[in-house]
């Protein structure tokens, strides 16, 4: 198993959504993984780019939770979709990382955020993992292109 949470973590620090590996999607550049996620919260409003141009994925992350903002109305059926599209962009921009997911072989990879039971493990493992979940599907798909 590959366990991951902490950006500072090597080897796997990277695959953390607030590695400095930035990517475009449709023309427009995004800092992070964190960034392009929080800011799809708010597609189409002036929080999108706000969120976008945060100087941190710490301050894009808390300015995505702040409720102030209008959070979409499709939100919780499109969260899993926006995420899988940042982490594709993200892996597919970078090589070194392409490389180091695929060197990762059939290993089941887990976020280990002890206080996140959607995209992470969870402080019991009992969590769904879903970020983890992402860069196991990502790394099939780069696999799937590369031969």
């Amino acid at each position: 198993m590959i366990s991951f949470y902490s950006v500072r973590e090597e080897p796997y620090g990277c695959f953390s959504n607030f590695s400095g590996h930035g990517f475009k999607i449709d023309g427009v550049w995004w800092s992070t993984s964190e960034h392009y996620f929080q800011a799809q919260k708010f597609a189409g409003t002036p929080h999108e780019e706000a969120v976008r141009r945060a100087h941190s994925p710490k301050l894009a992350a808390e300015m995505g939770r702040d409720r102030k903002r209008p959070l979409r109305s499709d939100w919780e059926s499109v969260k899993d979709d926006i995420m899988r599209r940042a982490v594709l962009h993200k892996f597919e921009a970078h090589a070194e990382l392409r490389d180091l997911l695929l060197s990762t072989g059939n290993e089941e990879i887990v976020e280990n955020a002890p206080g996140d039971y959607y995209w992470g493990i969870g402080r019991d493992g009992s969590g769904r993992n879903m970020l983890g979940q992402i860069l196991m599907e990502v790394r099939s798909i780069l696999r799937e292109r590369a031969q």
